[in-house]
């Protein structure tokens, strides 16, 4: 073979190479990418063989492949999930994968991969309500909510005196003091009961808690559907001994 035909074979399989580069770039999905690359990897070795057959091995055939292959095979850049490290709580450092995507505008988004549920448990259960207690006392709620501060006042037996007579849950304003003498009193002349109960959060919504104290007054609140109310609101209940739970049905 003349040195011109060599030539013009090597210009030959250039324009093929630089064809097939455009016809894969411009492919219009991964599948075609895919397949337009196969295409031109088939037609180049086609091509290729068919000259190596032609000439001897050698520096010749080096050039010939080193001008076609790299050209028919191009670099197409690849996204990769980003992975960061992420200290639990009593185990070692483990590693978070995240899922990376393309949203509608082309902006390569990432979202990590939850693997684990929330193992924390709930601090301050909703209330349940129970058909049996007295619908005047769900009213005592909603009305010591209404009127209660954000803080302590020291005058939590007054605003649930007041809560409980403006429902119509008691008679007459209640004459005890102390906070701690509430549920004697409301046993004793306004037919509430004790109940057995001794988890503040499982008290029903209305019933009034009353606790303990060795020097001081105690306290006393009524249990709403999210904490307990008095003079203010909390959504714990009181650090105190409890001494009961009361409700009237």
């Amino acid at each position: 073979m003349t040195r011109f035909t060599f030539l013009l074979c090597i210009s030959f399989l250039a324009v093929s190479a630089r064809a097939t580069e455009v016809e894969v770039f411009t492919a219009s999905s991964r599948v075609a990418r895919d397949a337009a690359i196969q295409r031109a990897e088939l037609a180049l070795v086609t091509h290729t063989d068919a000259e190596m057959r032609k000439k001897p091995s050698g520096p010749a055939r080096t050039a010939v492949v080193a001008s076609v292959v790299p050209a028919a095979v191009p670099q197409v850049p690849v996204v990769t999930a980003p992975a960061r490290a992420v200290k639990t709580a009593g185990r070692s450092p483990a590693v978070a994968v995240e899922f990376t995507y393309k949203d509608r505008t082309g902006k390569v988004v990432a979202a990590p991969v939850l693997d684990e549920f929330q193992q924390k448990r709930i601090a301050s259960p909703i209330a349940k309500g129970d058909l049996r207690i007295n619908p005047m006392l769900l009213r005592a709620a909603s009305i010591a909510q209404e009127r209660a501060h954000a803080h302590s006042k020291s005058r939590c037996w007054r605003y649930v005196k007041n809560a409980l007579l403006a429902s119509g849950a008691i008679s007459s304003y209640p004459k005890t003091a102390y906070a701690k003498q509430a549920g004697d009193e409301l046993v004793r002349d306004y037919g509430f009961k004790k109940l057995a109960i001794r988890d503040p959060y499982k008290a029903p919504v209305g019933a009034v808690l009353v606790y303990g104290s060795r020097r001081a007054a105690g306290h006393v609140e009524i249990r709403t559907k999210t904490g307990f109310v008095s003079d203010f609101q909390n959504k714990k209940p009181s650090p105190r001994p409890l001494l009961g739970v009361y409700a009237k049905t």
